[in-house]
């Protein structure tokens, strides 16, 4: 499975790729913005539209996550993997391995990857269609 992080793109142009440290493993973490509804109607959270993703490499997984509806900071799961960026700089990434049984992955944005602060900034601005 691939997935994507969950910050804004505007649809003419590529989604970045950013660097993080999970668990001392290099995760490759590109957020896009998907399908969208019709323009016009307001159905954003902190940024991102019904329809994003974010596509995780990492290790020996390749994953491709939808955008929840959670509110609050953009969160992906598919409800085994998940991904937030309620900190840009350390997203919580986790694995639920079964019955109440859920491991975490310390993440932490890698310098080589463009500004994890600009995140902050992005994540909470609209997707330009």
């Amino acid at each position: 499975m691939l997935a994507l992080p969950s910050w804004p793109v505007h649809a003419d142009s590529e989604p970045a790729e950013l660097l993080y440290s999970c668990d001392g493993t290099e995760l490759k973490a590109v957020i896009n913005p998907g399908a969208v509804d019709a323009i016009g109607i307001p159905n954003l959270s902190n940024g991102t539209a019904p329809g994003a993703y974010v596509v995780l490499r990492w290790r020996e997984v390749s994953l491709q996550l939808p955008r929840t509806n959670n509110a609050g900071a953009p969160s992906f799961t598919d409800g085994k993997w998940w991904w937030s960026l309620e900190d840009p700089e350390h997203p919580r990434f986790r694995l639920r391995r079964g019955m109440g049984d859920i491991e975490n992955f310390s993440c932490s944005a890698q310098p080589a990857s463009q500004a994890a602060k600009a995140l902050v900034g992005s994540a909470n601005s609209s997707i330009e269609v």
